[in-house]
This record gives C-alpha cells, structure tokens and sequence, in this order.
C-alpha cells in the first residue's frame, strides 16, 4: 500500500515541484492542500503517513498547523517537514520547538527532500 503524504502549500509551482521531487523516489498517495485552514479539513478523513508544508500561507499558516498535528494524539507521530522561504534560525527553532521533524530552506535540493522521505517513510 502506497505511503500517503500531505502537501500544504498555497504556491501551484511549488507543490508541483514537491509533487514530481516525491515521484521521482517512489509511489505515494499525494494529497494537496492550498492552505493549513484545507489541511485542517483534509486530516480528519485521510490517514496521512507524513505532513510537508509552508509556514507563510493565507488563514491558518504553517506554524499553526505544525502545532495541531503535533498536539493532536492521532497525529503528533506523524512526520512533519517544513520547507519555507524563512531561513532564519529564529524560524526554524521556532519550527522545530514546536515539533516538526525536519526543516528545508526554499529553493532546496530535491535529493534533500528525497532523503528525509526515506529517513521517515522507509
């Protein structure tokens, strides 16, 4: 059964970019968020292996969404990687204090991505 993974990112490109970084690694279920306020309605009826998202998006961001799924008892295992165009180590302590497992600086290196992918899903 293929591994499912939730991409919350409110840019097209760069969802499509994550999209076609993912598939080049193996075959997963993608599922696509606009946004934290869609993820939010998207977790509830999708058993998700592993959460991508952006932090600086419309409604709900990225931050707030990190800070759900990691407080929630049915998610806070899961996988959480934040890839954003907030580079500073305020940022990404910030992130990761707040439970994500891993954080990428856009643009990022596909093979990175691809690595954490493995490191998680296996």
């Amino acid at each position: 059964m293929a591994k499912k993974i939730l991409i919350t990112e409110d840019s097209p490109t760069m969802r499509s970019l994550i999209v076609s970084t993912l598939e080049a690694i193996g075959d997963f279920d993608i599922v696509e968020a606009e946004n934290g306020f869609e993820a939010l309605r998207v977790l509830p009826r999708e058993r998700v292996d592993l959460v991508i998202t952006d932090i600086n998006m419309p409604d709900i961001n990225g931050l707030e969404l990190v800070s759900f799924v990691k407080n929630n008892p049915n998610y806070q295992s899961t996988p959480l990687i934040i890839i954003s165009t907030e580079g500073s180590d305020r940022d990404r302590d910030k992130g990761m204090a707040l439970g994500a497992d891993a954080y990428l600086v856009k643009p990022f290196v596909p093979e990175q991505l691809q690595e954490l992918i493995k490191k998680y899903l296996g």
